[in-house]
């Protein structure tokens, strides 16, 4: 069979003029696709290749790309860190007005400035002449005195004037103008990692490769002047008396014992003590039934040694850990109505329940013996009011703080060890009782969409990490519309309890200041949602002030804001594992609550401090560098044990005592 005429007439041309061939060119080599062109690639078995084998590739593919996808997030969460952290040190260590949600541009113009530089709103940067000799010599000297305050050492800066500061960063960073922006954060931190050979462990405001805490204070310790509290505002310190001082009988445990722990007191100029009243004890056995006669008895040895008392209001149990000695739970009565109705207790989403404290979804429930949760609450403050309006009289509470939730603190009971839970993790939303419940359905019918009446069913147990959830993870269902309205309503429920309890509070105590204890949820605090802090009940992801609402309510009752302080560093593989940031976060909240015109008071945990944590919390309390003079009005501090018992925490707690009063300069004993 002949071919047909035109492949004939095509191979004669071929034949004819092989001059004009043109030339084989070197195929290209094929793209290898991504993305959803390598999943369709993969799912297409070609001619001649087993299918096993290449379903096995592809599955291999897969998992590759999912591993690369979770590195990046990795490395994207990890560079966010580090911004946050050297934006907070430039906020309290240089005193840069930086915006609340600054970002790099922000940074660089503010460096700019502060070298002299005029940048422009739409950044347009110039120089108008150079700085004369002496004035550079100046900046230069300003420079070496912040490197006390900063990660930046002076010797740094030695052999650079403020003009050649700048000219000296390129080789620094080593900067290629070729590079993107995301390729420069690489670069920044491939820099970081060289440098933290010389300085190997992590400092508050920087990453886990920067500069260490110890070089840190090393360098403030060489900075002439730098321990000196002298003149420094006074701020009183107030020592908690150990929960067993009064059992569960409302009697005084150890009179004697009192006594002389009130000595030591005395000898170390302490200006007041602290004293929880607790409800599980005046009320224990029978509702509206107070027996104050073991604090009348403690109030009196008090006054003996002329001392101020702050009472605490204690509706929540205490002790229900391994470790805890002393146990009060809740009056008894209350707990029997619990085992006819358990809704009254806070519920998690497996239906567990914690009796730290009452649900806040009976506040306004007549399931209390006739009376609602807040009406319990205001008879209780009510008849201390009563009971001892002699001692108020004559002056002897400086103040009176309400217990608003576990531990005392505004919070949800997010992360009991009861329910199993151990750090870091993330905690569960206790919003699962019937009350509370029928608040959320009520909160979605208003909204419109009834279907949203339900707790997240993708956020984990008691110890998930955010990023094993797929509610907290990066760019996960909390920031959906949904997950806005619950997040929402979820807080909202907290400042709403606040305001009911403090408006009554108000009423029986009158003139009296009242103090609100807030938590410090630091862990997970690096992240984009703040997964602990949202279970907790403040809506705080990196795209929210979860403090502010709270703050106006405290300020719109008078209420004196204490802030639990760690003091304590952060370890590099903490701060790793748990994007742990103390630093960060007291930054924002103290600042918040100063920026809403509340007086401000700290309280140590249990933990023990060692110099450089004793220094933090001092310069915590009353920062130096603050341009507005602002500082605690009172200070707490928690011992892990009684004085007499010669176990005490800080290096040196006289002298502690004598820097939060501005008598004494110096460095600590060691």
């Amino acid at each position: 069979m002949q071919n047909p005429q035109p492949s004939t007439n095509a191979n004669q041309d071929h034949t004819i003029e092989p001059q004009y061939q043109p030339q084989p060119q070197p195929q290209p080599q094929p793209r290898r696709p991504r993305g959803f062109a390598a999943t369709a690639a993969a799912s297409v078995s070609p001619a001649g290749t087993p299918s096993g084998t290449t379903e096995s590739s592809s599955g291999k593919g897969k998992r590759e790309r999912e591993k690369e996808k979770e590195r990046t997030k990795l490395r994207e969460r990890h560079r966010r860190a580090i911004t946050s952290r050297m934006l907070a040190g430039l906020r309290q260590y240089g005193n840069f007005p930086l915006p609340a949600r600054a970002d790099m541009n922000d940074v660089l113009a503010a460096l700019a400035r502060e070298a002299g530089w005029t940048v422009e709103p739409d950044g347009t940067t110039y120089r108008h002449s150079p700085p004369p000799q002496h004035q550079q010599q100046q900046h230069l000297g300003a420079f070496s005195v912040r490197s006390g305050e900063s990660p930046l050492s002076a010797s740094s800066l030695k052999n650079c004037s403020v003009k050649a500061t700048l000219e000296c960063q390129p080789p620094v960073v080593r900067i290629d103008e070729s590079l993107s922006p995301a390729s420069l954060d690489s670069v920044v931190i491939a820099e970081r990692d060289t440098r933290s050979e010389k300085f190997p462990s992590a400092s508050p405001i920087n990453s886990v490769e920067c500069l260490e805490a110890d070089q840190l204070i090393q360098d403030v310790h060489s900075t002439e002047h730098e321990n000196d509290f002298t003149g420094t505002q006074y701020v009183p310190v107030y020592m908690k008396l150990a929960t067993g001082v009064i059992n569960n009988f409302c009697q005084l445990a150890d009179p004697e014992g009192l006594r002389r722990e009130l000595s030591h007191m005395n000898s170390l100029n302490i200006d007041g003590v602290i004293v929880d009243c607790w409800w599980g004890i005046v009320e224990g056995w029978n509702p509206q039934k107070y027996v104050w006669s073991g604090y009348r008895e403690l109030f009196n040895i008090i006054q003996e040694f002329k001392m101020k008392i702050q009472v605490v209001m204690a509706f929540h149990e205490y002790g229900r850990t391994n470790s805890a000695e002393v146990l009060i739970s809740l009056p008894h009565w209350i707990l029997e109505i619990g085992k006819e109705n358990q809704d009254i207790f806070f519920t998690d989403r497996e239906g567990r329940r914690t009796t730290e404290c009452l649900s806040w979804g009976i506040d306004k429930e007549r399931v209390l013996t006739g009376r609602t949760g807040v009406e319990v609450y205001f008879d209780f403050m009510r008849s201390f009011r009563t009971e001892f309006d002699d001692l108020f009289a004559e002056g002897l509470f400086s103040a009176v703080e309400i217990g608003l939730g576990p531990s005392g603190e505004l919070r949800y009971p997010s992360f009991s060890e009861r329910m199993g839970w151990r750090y870091p993790g993330i905690g569960e939303f206790q919003c699962y009782d019937k009350y509370l419940q029928q608040n959320l359905r009520k909160a979605a019918k208003n909204r419109g969409h009834s279907f949203w009446a339900r707790g997240p069913d993708n956020a984990g147990q008691y110890n998930s990490r955010p990023h094993e959830t797929g509610f907290f993870c990066e760019r996960g269902d909390y920031d959906s519309y949904y997950g806005r309205f619950f997040l929402h309503w979820y807080a909202q429920s907290l400042t709403d309890h606040a305001d009911n309890v403090l408006s009554l509070a108000s009423l029986a105590f009158e003139e009296t200041k009242i103090i609100v204890k807030v938590p410090a949820v630091y862990w997970w605090y690096k992240t984009s949602s703040h997964a602990a802090e949202l279970t907790a009940g403040y809506y705080n992801p990196t795209n929210q002030d979860g403090y502010s609402p709270v703050f106006e309510l405290l300020k719109k009752h008078s209420v004196t804001m204490k802030f639990v302080c760690s003091g304590l560093q952060v370890c590099s593989y903490e701060s790793d594992e748990a994007f742990a940031d103390p630093e960060g976060l007291s930054w924002q909240v103290l600042n918040s609550a100063w920026d809403r015109g509340l007086a401000v008071a700290g309280e140590n945990t249990l933990s023990c401090y060692d110099r450089e944590g004793c220094l933090r919390i001092i310069e915590t309390a009353k920062s130096r560098n603050d341009p507005d003079g602002r500082h605690f009005s009172f200070f707490v501090y928690q011992q892990p044990s009684p004085l007499v018992q010669g176990v005490i925490c800080f290096p040196d707690l006289d002298f502690f005592i004598k820097c939060m009063h501005g008598d004494i300069a110096g460095d600590l004993v060691t």
